[in-house]
């Protein structure tokens, strides 16, 4: 059985880096006119409503959703940030422009940078007391603590997006005390958007998506960015899996737990994410009908503050909880 322990220790592993190939999707492509009219749709489905407030408790100490009101007013903000990144990506994608190294020896560019200033400009107006962590500038709040915080990672597959593949996407990710209450991935290329939230049912581009059903490995279609960007041990676990599955595929960053929340593919495992690259794809999996852990079926999390590092995660993403017992099983992780 799984664990629901929520951890915040990480396991040390390199930080993963991309060169996705680009897959080919069933899923229906909207113009971006629409986008706004599918989402508006997606908001006004009747829900049920949460009678507690935000800031309130259940008796057992377990954190109450914040009101549907408050959901609603979060997600058409996250919309428009995702919007605003989207335009300034699809400015520079396949244009020519300067690409200078992080201290890891990833890669960043002005679209990378340009993004997620747009994206902070929005949530600050918007939530002026809710705190923001990007990946490419870090914890942004005049308090060392906020109740709600954005996680932003404006390109995750900044390698794909230099090279002209649109398998990148924008991630956006909303916590709540620590636990991730919204997610989004867009691809601004593609104009797809797929958004979790707490209490709902995933959708993409406002039609609600769904994983699909199955119980065995052998029979699962499985995706990673690249096992060669494990270390040892971790790409020795990942061979284990990757001998019992039908069809093994490589490259798509964030696009491949997309596609697994759409239905196309089965299993995702990856080695070194960081957090911003894995909180907003857990309300997206889940409200899809999937389970995403660590590679121990713990639940992910991590704690956002102005100290805080982002440390590696190994990650597994499964449609099907059957075949992610299995996965567990075999990657033998401890």
């Amino acid at each position: 059985m799984l664990s629901q322990r929520c951890i915040s220790k990480a396991t040390p592993t390199p930080l993963s880096f991309q060169n996705p190939s680009l897959p080919t999707s069933k899923n229906p492509i909207f113009s971006f006119s629409k986008l706004s009219t599918f989402h508006s749709l997606s908001l006004s489905r009747p829900q049920p409503t949460f009678l507690m407030a935000s800031s309130s408790h259940f008796s057992n100490g377990v954190e109450a959703l914040p009101l549907d009101s408050e959901l609603d007013r979060f997600a058409q903000v996250a919309n428009k940030v995702a919007d605003a990144s989207g335009q300034v990506i699809r400015k520079y994608f396949r244009n020519k422009f300067e690409i200078l190294d992080k201290a890891d020896l990833s890669p960043v560019t002005i679209a990378d940078q340009t993004a997620e200033e747009s994206m902070v400009s929005i949530i600050s107006e918007n939530f002026p007391s809710h705190a923001i962590y990007g990946e490419e500038n870090g914890w942004r709040c005049k308090e060392k603590f906020s109740d709600y915080v954005w996680v932003l990672d404006p390109i995750d597959g900044t390698k794909s997006f230099i090279t002209g593949k649109p398998v990148f996407g924008t991630l956006i990710a909303l916590l709540q005390r620590g636990k991730p209450i919204l997610g989004i991935i867009d691809q601004p290329v593609l104009k797809e958007r797929w958004i979790g939230i707490s209490g709902r049912k995933t959708t993409l581009n406002g039609q609600e998506v769904s994983t699909r059903k199955c119980a065995n490995l052998s029979q699962a279609y499985l995706y990673t960015t690249s096992p060669h960007l494990f270390n040892k041990r971790a790409e020795e676990a990942f061979t284990r899996v990757r001998k019992k599955v039908k069809v093994p595929l490589y490259g798509c960053d964030c696009y491949a737990y997309a596609l697994l929340a759409s239905g196309f593919v089965d299993l995702v495992v990856e080695s070194g994410l960081k957090p911003y690259d894995f909180l907003s794809l857990i309300p997206v999996i889940e409200g899809a009908g999937g389970v995403i852990t660590d590679w121990n079926g713990h639940q992910l999390c991590w704690e956002a503050s102005p100290s805080s590092v982002a440390t590696s995660f190994n990650v597994v993403a499964a449609g099907d909880r059957q075949i992610h017992q299995q996965a567990l099983e075999s990657l033998q992780w401890q």
